[in-house]
């Protein structure tokens, strides 16, 4: 199927269930959206999932539900990582969970039917039901098992000056960045430029600031062999355990963690 397959193939049929199982190859899917609503989970890296108005990071062995009709683009972080997605037909009456942005821990149940799927590809329809009762299920049983929506985004400035901060933070990510020091780079007061981030990014710069840190060391932790201790370097952190601790504050887990988690699965 050619790479653009979610331009003319998704919603070629409304009532169908459309999978998609491929491993990305460098592939970047520029903006597009769909009817359906959309289930991404990834292995093997992470996956940038940008909207219009943030940057979500997907790990490996997590999901994003996006909803129907939300534009977005996908960029993977390696051309090691393999996408599964489901699209599902979203009725007028859905409820909450499936209507709203989130990205959400996988558990062992819904593993193993989503490994079950992972041969399927194109359209499954009420006729193929009794073949393929499980990703009639599935849909369900992502509302029942979903854990806590995990806060692994970013918002995106609309500021230009703070367009050009947060760029100048991302670009120099492995430095430490203190508030003062920061605002007198960009001619701005301290206070001005915490009230800009609270304003603009409706957060404060420290939290969007060791968001970011984090985020980008998930990034090394999943795409390259540097130790940890090196990777809290990368990211400006001059203390290990500094680094370890926010990292689990953010994360839910220690950075090795994260790391154990990024192997392919294989099972059938």
């Amino acid at each position: 199927m050619n790479n653009k397959y979610y331009l003319t193939e998704v919603d070629k049929n409304p009532e169908s269930i459309f999978c998609y199982h491929t491993a990305m190859n460098d592939l970047f899917i520029e903006h597009h959206n769909h009817d359906k609503g959309q289930f991404l989970y990834t292995e093997g890296g992470i996956v940038h999932v940008k909207t219009n108005t943030r940057m979500y990071y997907l790990p490996a062995r997590h999901y994003i539900w996006i909803p129907a009709s939300v534009k977005h683009a996908i960029y993977p972080s390696s051309p090691k990582v393999i996408m599964r997605n489901l699209y599902f037909p979203i009725q007028a009456d859905t409820t909450e969970f499936y209507k709203k942005e989130g990205v959400y821990h996988i558990n062992n149940l819904l593993m193993e039917l989503l490994l079950f799927t992972k041969n399927w590809n194109g359209d499954i329809t009420k006729a193929h039901k009794n073949k393929y009762p499980i990703v009639y299920a599935f849909k369900t049983l992502l509302e029942q098992n979903a854990s806590q929506s995990l806060h692994l985004e970013l918002p995106h400035p609309t500021d230009s000056r703070l367009i050009s901060i947060t760029k100048y933070l991302s670009d120099k990510i492995d430095q430490e960045h203190l508030l003062p020091k920061l605002a007198s780079n960009f001619s701005m007061t301290d206070k001005s430029l915490y009230r800009l981030f609270k304003k603009d990014l409706n957060m404060s710069f420290i939290k969007y600031y060791t968001q970011l840190r984090i985020f980008k060391s998930l990034e090394y932790l999943m795409n390259s062999d540097y130790n940890i201790s090196q990777i809290a370097n990368m990211v400006g952190y001059s203390s290990l355990p500094t680094f370890s601790n926010t990292f689990s504050k953010v994360m839910g887990k220690r950075p090795s963690e994260y790391r154990k988690s990024n192997e392919i699965y294989t099972e059938s």
